[in-house]
């Protein structure tokens, strides 16, 4: 078969794309979300015991009410994202053709899930938003999560997080909720970086990708934004401030299901220029058939040796006092205070003094107040929706707006 794609009714796409044929999900995956998953499958009846729950869950519901009140999309209706949904399972190697439904919602939104079979849900807010080549990374960002088995297991584990947290009254019961939901936060957004690489390996244009998360940050407006410029915040945003700033990114960053879109933008960015992806497109990747025989352990060191790497590699002022204390660094008291004032080794700036002289202290006025980046930029936070509509991509209902999962 050609690398070429071949959509429903004999069409032809804009151009040709490169198909993938038994390509394992672990090709893609963030390698937080990939050893996450690698020890899920490795877990004798697993999947059967989630399935068995499925009936304390309400996807029978979900189901139905999109069927009885969205537009289920076909050859007859919507067909143009048909088309694109298939032309992703095809690139993919998606055997089955999950369900796909269009909703009224104005948010600009998308979500798959499901355990007896995925369905993928987008608001008319988001097709609205998108051209054509945006939108179809965004259906190749969820046949990603299909093809990973996210919408399986995320949508079981939000289950027994909402029934840990009915049982948060026990004793030091918060503390480990807590802990779970964390946790299971930490997986979900790295789970949306594995999709967003999937949306890139479907719709094969890095600028479409860019262009579909600018909107999702900033409107329809494109002719006032760039792409370039968009990506600079992303790299002000992981620089900028001092260890108060770090520390308010991880406070505003932890009730989130998915990435703030900058960094979502940037980590796309930094994936597509790498080996792993280019390997890929060159048709060398895992396969599907060896999945079974994936070691838990191999991943869970490629997780921690993602992570050591994201930490010797940050600008970001925290993950440098990391480092400085990972290398025995002296006067780790008076590093502390220069990481909070700001007066750290900062471009042009002059060492931190004993505060002894008539200078001594003045550091202590640079930094940005406490209330700084408290909000979440355009007040878009994730939890707290209650209704049942396709709400932040998370594969559990009336979970918060933001984004597209």
């Amino acid at each position: 078969m050609s690398d070429s794609t071949i959509l429903g009714g004999g069409d032809q796409p804009g151009r040709d794309r490169r198909r993938f044929p038994g390509i394992s999900s672990r090709a893609y995956e963030h390698p937080a979300d990939r050893s996450a998953l690698v020890a899920l499958r490795k877990l004798s009846g697993f999947d059967t015991v989630f399935k068995a729950l499925s009936g304390l869950l309400p996807e029978r519901s979900l189901r139905l009410l999109y069927l009885s009140d969205s537009v289920r999309v076909s050859d007859r209706q919507f067909a143009h994202l048909n088309d694109m949904l298939r032309d992703a399972c095809y690139i993919l190697d998606l055997e089955k053709v999950p369900a796909m439904y269009v909703t009224q919602n104005p948010q600009p939104n998308a979500m798959c899930i499901g355990l007896d079979g995925p369905i993928i849900v987008v608001t008319t807010g988001l097709v609205e938003l998108l051209d054509e080549e945006e939108m179809r990374a965004v259906i190749g960002h969820e046949v990603g999560h299909a093809l990973s088995g996210h919408a399986v297991y995320r949508t079981v584990l939000l289950f027994l997080t909402d029934f840990a947290l009915k049982v948060a009254w026990i004793p030091l019961g918060n503390v480990a909720v807590m802990a779970l939901v964390t946790a299971l936060r930490e997986w979900f957004r790295k789970s949306e970086l594995s999709a967003d690489r999937a949306g890139l390996l479907v719709g094969q244009d890095l600028q479409a990708s860019m262009r579909g998360l600018m909107k999702l940050a900033g409107g329809h407006h494109l002719h006032e934004m760039n792409v370039d410029a968009f990506l600079e915040q992303a790299d002000e945003y992981e620089e900028a401030g001092d260890l108060r700033d770090s520390v308010l990114k991880i406070m505003n960053v932890l009730p989130r299901s998915h990435p703030f879109t900058t960094v979502r933008a940037a980590e796309l960015r930094k994936w597509a220029a790498g080996r792993d992806h280019q390997r890929i497109m060159d048709g060398h990747y895992p396969l599907r058939a060896d999945d079974r025989n994936t070691s838990v352990s191999d991943s869970f060191r490629e997780s921690a040796a993602h992570y050591a790497d994201t930490v010797r590699s940050s600008r970001d002022p925290l993950m440098a006092f990391v480092r400085d204390i990972a290398g025995g660094a002296g006067d780790l008291g008076g590093r502390l205070r220069d990481r909070f004032t700001g007066s750290g080794a900062r471009g042009g700036s002059a060492p931190a003094g004993d505060g002894t002289g008539p200078d001594g202290g003045s550091a202590r006025g640079g930094g940005t107040g406490p209330g700084d980046g408290g909000a979440d930029g355009g007040g878009r936070t994730d939890g707290g929706g209650a209704g049942p509509g396709p709400v932040n991509g998370s594969g559990a209902p009336g979970d918060g707006p933001p984004n597209r999962g």
